[in-house]
């Protein structure tokens, strides 16, 4: 199933609070998407905030398909793959709702 330009559009446009600033989940670099897993990961512990892994592990998935796929910014990844990692990341909430990006 393709991704709609609309959903793609939506996802690469919503802010993310990283380095400091809120940043177009769009522009993030494998860097970022590093550095966000690495501060996710700290704050996992056991308890209610056990459930932060699963978010880490998404954000570390992001940054080693940023490597592999050798682009620069999340913009340039595959539409499908921004689409289906989008809820994983908290970029947009599960089940397509409103973003949650600068929560995790």
């Amino acid at each position: 199933m393709a991704a709609s330009g609309a959903a793609v559009e939506r996802i690469v446009q919503q802010q993310v609070y990283i380095r400091g600033a809120n940043r177009p989940f769009g522009e993030l670099t494998a860097e970022d998407a590093r550095e966000r897993a690495d501060e996710l990961k700290a704050a996992t512990g056991w308890g209610p905030t056990a459930r932060v892994a699963s978010y880490a592990f998404a954000w570390r998935e992001l940054s080693m398909e940023l490597e592999r796929s050798g682009v620069a910014t999340v913009s340039e990844l595959d539409p499908d793959l921004l689409v289906s990692l989008a809820p994983r990341l908290w970029v947009v909430l599960p089940g397509g709702g409103a973003s949650a990006g600068s929560r995790a």
